[in-house]
């Protein structure tokens, strides 16, 4: 019998949207760092409407500015309460000129390029509201991610 080596996380990705389930997500994500002592990245999948219209140059960029700074400020709160730190980026979840650019693709290459050992994905209704993004993601995570991944 092969003696299993416990898990070692010193960084747990969630990617977000502007979904409430998001806001569980980074919970979820946040007490899994503070269980292993880790700190948590917050990584903002912009959607398909959204990058689009940035592309062309028609973006209320205040307006994107504003959503941003909501899911920031909400996920800074989570994560001060379990006492993790917390680092954030936004991506672009989708391509015009890269065919294999989606929210799924975004969230495994952020994952490798932080060298992140755990992912924490919302699994969404899929509601049509143009701010989620996510609803489809976390199957293409859960299928292709080489670390562990919690769908919540």
């Amino acid at each position: 019998m092969t003696e299993r080596r416990p898990l070692s996380v010193d960084l747990v990705l969630v990617p977000v949207d502007a979904s409430d389930e998001s806001t569980e997500a980074v919970a979820h994500a946040a007490a899994i760092a503070a269980e292993y002592d880790a700190s948590v990245h917050v990584v903002h999948v912009l959607g398909e409407d959204v990058v689009q219209a940035i592309e062309d140059g028609i973006v209320d960029e205040t307006e994107v500015a504003a959503d941003g700074q909501a899911i920031t400020e909400t996920a800074e709160q989570i994560a001060d309460d379990y006492g993790v730190s917390l680092s954030t980026s936004v991506a672009y979840g989708f391509s015009t000129k890269m065919k294999l650019r989606h929210p799924g693709s975004v969230v495994l290459d952020t994952a490798e390029e932080l060298d992140a050992d755990f992912l924490v994905v919302p699994r969404e209704p899929l509601s049509g509201d143009p701010g989620e993004v996510l609803a489809k993601a976390a199957e293409y995570v859960l299928l292709y991610a080489s670390q562990p991944v919690l769908s919540v």
